[in-house]
């Protein structure tokens, strides 16, 4: 049985620094938080996702709590979990969702392929990990023969449509003339902001050097209910949505040995991706970061799926292990939201199923993401003159907003919508010269403008004062 006492006195030990002598160090923060564990061999923070979400529950008090969030989930998971077993035996073909994937790069001027501004390869290495991860893809590290291994049955596709309508590969490199992000406050105040691609239609993922004072592997935004039964309105920025993995943990040195990856090779196959996205579609750690083997029947003080067995502790290295004897089965070690070696891993089960299908159905941001299109090339005849000749004034503004069009073709419609997806106007430019929108009584923040010609679609961010 796994000690907990024992693993925090190990992770204290290793973490005693040469230059201190025998006075051990604190444990590592992050977002301001003391992280809830760290490797106790080689120091690393495998995630924090649970340190951000208290980050921004502090920093906007209309988020819902992690309580208010399972009220909402819980009978939609229960909705799905009830199909699954009704359509048991069936022989209808899968429904395999496409997720649009646009990955920001973020740099210093560093020659592609080198250090953080990692090849296109290593990119499109992870795309794969994760298809196979996601599809319980046989023939590869992501395929499990246990009985309640899923395939989530996600599909992860690089955008081939950017937001300005034109071709891209879905790899944004951008230059931000800085060499490393270890205070990620900045991250999220800075660098998510002026790179974000609108969340709607494209899955956020942002590549990043923590630096060297920094263990960090990555971290993800949970989901947002959907704004109804009484719950806050206001569930987290869009322009922050997604995740953000270290660039040494992203991608796969099986699949191209040829990256820049972490030279002590744990993480270096390309579960820290598969890990955070797991929680941005809604699930949490396999020990339901409690510390404890309390459940009941709903496993409502774990990681509310119960067939994850009981685990009281995150668990590292690839050791089998029970750390809740009096709980029926081992830890599930090979779990993707545990804390263990990527090689390790290669199991989702039919309850992190339900949880993720509910969040992807109904949760903000994730139901739209099922139907972009954003992953076709664009069309030949996309009314590039018309998409091209927009024009949003003034910016930011405080009562009006004016779309004005130059040339003779107008949009089939105009949509302006908040930072959650929400609809705040639709309509038509009905003149050449300009549409006229009244945001006097639209909140302070960032907005959408949505213009559809055809089947193209642009959209433009604007400020509203």
């Amino acid at each position: 049985m796994k000690n907990f006492t024992t693993k925090y006195a190990l992770t204290a030990l290793f973490l005693i620094g040469a230059a201190l002598g025998t006075q051990a160090q604190e444990l590592p923060k992050v977002f301001g938080r003391t992280v809830k564990s760290v490797n106790p061999v080689n120091g690393k923070i495998r995630c924090a996702s649970a340190e951000y979400e208290q980050y921004l529950q502090e920093n906007d008090p209309k988020r819902a709590t992690r309580d208010e969030f399972e009220a909402w989930l819980a009978p939609l998971v229960e909705k799905e979990r009830e199909k699954r077993l009704a359509s048991r035996g069936t022989t209808s073909v899968k429904a395999v969702v496409s997720i649009p994937v646009v990955v920001h790069v973020i740099h210093n001027g560093d020659a592609v392929g080198s250090n953080e501004n990692i090849a296109d390869a290593q990119v499109l290495s992870q795309i794969t990990v994760l298809n196979q991860d996601f599809r319980r893809m046989v023939n590869t590290p992501g395929y499990n023969t246990n009985a309640v291994g899923a395939d989530i049955e996600i599909e992860f596709c690089m955008a081939q449509t950017d937001p300005s309508g034109n071709a891209t590969t879905g790899i944004h490199r951008v230059n931000l003339n800085r060499t490393s992000w270890a205070d990620e406050t900045v991250i999220d105040s800075s660098v998510k902001p002026s790179t974000s691609w609108d969340p709607t239609r494209y899955f956020n993922i942002w590549v990043v050097n923590f630096g060297s004072s920094s263990d960090l592997l990555g971290y993800a935004q949970f989901p947002s209910t959907s704004g109804l039964g009484g719950l806050s309105s206001n569930e987290g920025a869009a322009n922050t949505d997604g995740v953000v993995i270290g660039y040494q943990y992203f991608g796969s040195y099986d699949i191209y040995p040829n990256g820049t990856y972490d030279s002590q090779q744990t993480y270096m196959y390309g579960r820290t991706a598969t890990h955070e996205i797991g929680h941005c579609f809604g699930l949490l750690h396999v020990c339901g970061d409690d510390f404890t083997c309390t459940v009941n029947t709903s496993d409502s003080v774990k990681d509310y799926c119960p067939d994850t067995p009981a685990t009281n502790d995150y668990n590292y290295g690839c050791t089998p292990t029970d750390s809740c004897t009096s709980r029926p089965g081992s830890d599930m070690i090979e779990n993707y939201m545990d804390y263990t070696d990527d090689q390790c891993m290669n199991i989702f089960t039919l309850n992190q199923k339900d949880r993720i299908n509910a969040v992807m159905n109904n949760s903000i941001r994730r139901v739209s993401l099922k139907t972009s299109t954003t992953c076709q090339a664009p069309s030949a005849s996309r009314a590039s003159d018309l998409l091209n000749s927009i024009n949003l004034y003034p910016n930011p503004a405080s009562s009006v907003l004016n779309i004005a069009v130059q040339g003779s073709e107008l949009p089939d419609a105009v949509t302006v919508y908040n930072s959650l997806g929400q609809t705040m106007y639709s309509g038509k430019v009905s003149s050449a010269a300009n549409l006229s929108v009244n945001v006097a009584s639209y909140a302070a923040g960032t907005y959408f403008v949505r213009i559809d010609k055809g089947d193209q679609t642009q959209t433009f961010k604007f400020v509203k004062n």
